[in-house]
């Protein structure tokens, strides 16, 4: 794999062969390639398997600053989690029964998400992380004011019970 002046990862033909005979081609959800390299050849085996297609998005002559504007929007991920509804997901994860206080907390975090149009980077951050644990990847403890957030541990993205050690979650979001 190589990346063009954008910092896009450009899979080769040697690429997509080997995450079939590596067993990753489950983890790819979209491929960014050249016009001339073999997607469809990959996605006719991914059919043989009974396996997901890869989308192609053939790069376009765009600027950086364009590119981000686009992939912000994007947020490459399945979409099943694009549907989720952030509110239901996080609650689902507090204790029950859910201390008022607590439950307080949640929704003031979550509103302050909202306010800042942050729920599909939560909804990302809830993939990620979902992500990590089917594959047995090691994330930190926490770090910065990120631990302050209820929300994020909630999520997982770390470890530190911000209500435990009576944290201001506006550290995180300021």
């Amino acid at each position: 794999m190589k990346t063009d002046s954008l910092g896009i990862p450009r899979f080769t033909n040697k690429d997509l062969i080997d995450m079939i005979y590596t067993g990753h081609s489950d983890k790819v959800h979209v491929v960014l390639c050249d016009a001339n390299d073999d997607v469809d050849k990959f996605n006719e085996a991914m059919e043989e398997q009974g396996l997901s297609k890869l989308k192609k998005y053939i790069p376009l002559d765009v600027d950086e600053k364009t590119f981000d504007g686009v992939c912000q929007s994007e947020w490459f991920m399945p979409d099943e989690y694009k549907e989720i509804n952030v509110y239901e997901y996080v609650l689902s994860k507090a204790e029950k029964p859910c201390p008022q206080h607590i439950q307080d907390r949640i929704w003031e975090e979550l509103d302050a998400f909202k306010e800042r149009d942050m729920h599909n980077l939560l909804r990302y951050m809830i993939y990620l992380v979902d992500f990590m644990r089917e594959n047995n990847i090691v994330w930190g403890v926490g770090r910065g004011s990120s631990v302050a957030s209820y929300v994020l541990y909630l999520i997982g993205v770390h470890k530190v019970d911000s209500i435990q050690f009576d944290l201001d979650w506006r550290e995180f979001l300021r």
